[in-house]
């Protein structure tokens, strides 16, 4: 860590730099003591941490690591939530990296421990928390497997590195570094509740098997893009699973919870007046009949999710009011497609979104949105929508 990044002159030239980073990387650093890599690092964390973390972004004299520990943190806004999960005395991160995650922790416990083997890193973080204020948290050097052996906690929490050092970038929870699954009963042993987050690429059933303990699952979505999948953990649980869906759009959430196993049933029919389209966290939970169920929405075929209804409701997705359902055929479609802009997607269809634009001549854009879909008699059709 090169503290000659922090002097004044240096923070000021991160914060309004405004050309293009090839041009610094052949012209070179303005700063006899600091490289024009290092100018580098610091000025795409910055412009990265503008979106990311805006609370950080905005602080004179915060540190960025490089660019791979920055895209591999929380966001802001899926740390606060999952720093508002719980509370208490007592909290470890073993996978501490940037400190994101580590500082939202420091607003609901007393203590914060954040673990890092990564030299470089732990003392970024350690300067970035005093730069924050965050006086209760500890930041150790040390492989947290090994250093929490005599500690306890109310909380553990793990993001497990998803590239490993041999094989790349992983997706199965033991090819990741820490290997969590090895180490359940073992963690399980020094807190109340394990908490740890995965790729969204994981498979819900698969995480459930490997992990054994969970007792609930949150899918995390920041505008419709599922971002993490959070497992929480109790030794020995044996109650059913929940599984709770938040997509945060803007200020708000749209939030659906149900029992994994718990049954539930949907009413297959014709596309009515309003067409509702679950958010990506609601997809990514499988819950395609509870949707249906709770909301009292038809399902336009059990392979298509997307669902009906003649009333306008509240509901956590896309809501569209259907101007016209054509049935797919050559006739239909040449009588049908009166438009060549649209907001084109398909849903249960044999062909592509591109194939489909590229036969029908159909560009880009507008305020018309279609769905090319399959209905409750197996019937290929075009919904053409507005969206409300």
């Amino acid at each position: 860590m090169n503290k000659n990044i922090l002097h004044t002159e240096v923070q000021h030239f991160i914060k309004t730099y405004d050309a293009n980073l090839s041009k610094l990387a052949f012209s070179g650093s303005p700063f006899p003591k600091v490289t024009v890599q290092e100018l580098l690092q610091q000025i795409e964390g910055y412009r990265k941490a503008e979106s990311k973390l805006p609370g950080w972004s905005g602080t004179d004299g915060i540190y960025y690591p490089l660019k791979l520990n920055l895209e591999q943190t929380s966001s802001e806004t899926t740390a606060k939530y999952k720093a508002s999960l719980f509370s208490g005395k007592a909290m470890a991160d073993l996978t501490g990296g940037f400190g994101v995650d580590s500082y939202f922790f420091s607003e609901q416990f007393e203590t914060v421990y954040h673990f890092e083997k990564d030299t470089e890193l732990s003392s970024i973080a350690t300067h970035n928390f005093k730069t924050l204020n965050r006086e209760n948290i500890k930041t150790i050097n040390r492989d947290a497997i090994s250093a929490i052996e005599h500690m306890s906690f109310d909380l553990i929490y793990a993001d497990p590195s998803r590239r490993h050092s041999t094989k790349g970038k992983v997706f199965y929870l033991r090819d990741c570094e820490p290997n969590i699954p090895d180490a359940i009963d073992y963690l399980l042993e020094r807190c109340e509740v394990l908490m740890i987050k995965t790729s969204p690429m994981l498979d819900i059933s698969v995480g459930i098997q490997e992990l054994q303990h969970v007792f609930e699952i949150h899918i995390v979505a920041v505008k419709n893009d599922v971002k993490e999948l959070i497992w929480m953990l109790k030794k020995g649980n044996s109650e059913a699973v929940t599984i709770k869906t938040r997509n945060f759009v803007g200020e708000s959430s749209e939030k659906f919870d149900f029992e994994i196993n718990s049954e539930a049933e949907a009413e297959i029919g014709d596309p009515e007046q309003y067409l509702y389209e679950p958010n990506a966290a609601i997809l990514k939970s499988g819950a395609f009949n509870h949707i249906a169920q709770c909301f009292k929405l038809r399902k336009l075929h059990k392979n298509t999710h997307l669902y009906s209804t003649n009333q306008l409701i509240e509901f956590p997705g896309r809501r569209f009011k259907i101007e016209s359902a054509v049935p797919y055929s050559k006739k239909e479609m040449r009588a049908g497609i009166t438009f060549d802009k649209a907001n084109v997607a398909t849903r249960n269809f044999p062909e592509t979104v591109s194939g489909l634009k590229k036969r029908w001549k159909i560009t880009d854009g507008g305020d018309l949105y279609v769905f090319f879909t399959t209905g409750s008699k197996n019937q290929k059709m075009m919904l053409l929508c507005s969206k409300i």
